[in-house]
């Protein structure tokens, strides 16, 4: 016979802990919740302040940003699904949230590459730093991340529409060779720009040096690490005999969790921003966050 696409999918999200979904919702809000406004703490500290007017800083908002997006593309649909009567979903709806979930997970993997460019221009070319990692190529590199997820990841997913969706094994099989794709390259280039970052930081003399010189970098390799250890861990293995709550669990995890993490990672623990906004939320008249001053006040004390 012939078979045809559905035109809606009914979403059962957790069956396990249908016992917990109210929890789940709860905790699910809260951390979608603080993320937001992490986030938008984060890029409205940068975007306003001279201080934070450097390349790092400058990827940093973008990675912020990407943070918000990316969370966004799943959650609210997740939260909509577990407390909600309709749980169906079209198609059309699938296909585009599977797109821009990959789209910006790529974006965000080739940013984490350049952050690592970045570092390495900081610390194995100080001198030359400011000339190689101006505004205009900041912007440029900004850039290609988003144009260079376009493509590597619309591909696939025209592909995947025209396979019979009850053909898991081929689907598998594209979600793994697009996967190990985007981590792997990405995470080589990391690699190696970590080499040289190393290498360099070890031929420093003195012992304050090489501590200043790995502060500069430490907060991007723990984000690197937890990236992209979760998602190799979920995506990029042929073995596909996890069950399904587990991979929808490590998904949610990955989806919700770490975008909550990464700015106490890289920005909220930062002497420099926690400086800046502290000094903004002190200034009742000049505070682009009046409406979350206790937060920030609390983000100080972390």
């Amino acid at each position: 016979g012939e078979w045809r696409l559905p035109f809606v999918f009914t979403l059962t999200a957790f069956p396990a802990l249908l016992e917990l979904r109210i929890s789940l919702f709860v905790a699910l809000l809260l951390a979608y919740t603080l993320t937001a406004m992490e986030n938008i703490i984060i890029i409205s500290l940068i975007w306003t302040d001279n201080h934070l007017q450097t390349p790092m800083y400058f990827f940093l908002s973008n990675l912020s940003f990407l943070d918000i997006l990316y969370t966004t593309v799943i959650t609210p649909k997740l939260l909509a699904c577990l407390l909600g009567e309709k749980k169906n979903m079209s198609f059309a709806g699938c296909i585009t949230q599977t797109y821009f979930y990959f789209f910006l997970g790529t974006v965000e993997f080739i940013l984490l590459a350049v952050m690592s460019f970045d570092c390495y221009g900081a610390i194995c070319n100080p001198l030359r730093y400011t000339i190689i990692m101006n505004s205009r190529a900041c912007l440029l590199m900004t850039l290609g991340c988003w144009l260079g997820a376009f493509l590597p990841v619309l591909v696939p997913t025209i592909v995947v529409t025209r396979l019979l969706y009850c053909n898991t094994r081929l689907t598998e099989k594209v979600n793994f060779l697009l996967s190990a794709l985007v981590i792997l390259s990405s995470l080589a280039f990391t690699t190696g720009s970590y080499v040289y970052i190393i290498s360099t930081i070890l031929h420093i003399p003195s012992a304050q040096g090489r501590q200043k010189a790995f502060s500069t970098c430490a907060s991007h390799i723990t984000i690197v690490s937890i990236a992209y250890g979760s998602n190799i861990f979920v995506y990029v293995r042929l073995n596909q005999n996890q069950s399904l709550d587990f991979d929808k669990a490590a998904t949610v995890l990955i989806t919700v969790v770490t975008p909550l993490l990464n700015p106490f990672i890289y920005s909220l623990r930062n002497e420099k921003v926690k400086e800046v906004n502290l000094r903004l939320c002190l200034q009742d008249e000049q505070c682009p966050h009046r409406a979350g001053r206790k937060f920030c006040l609390y983000l100080e004390k972390i």
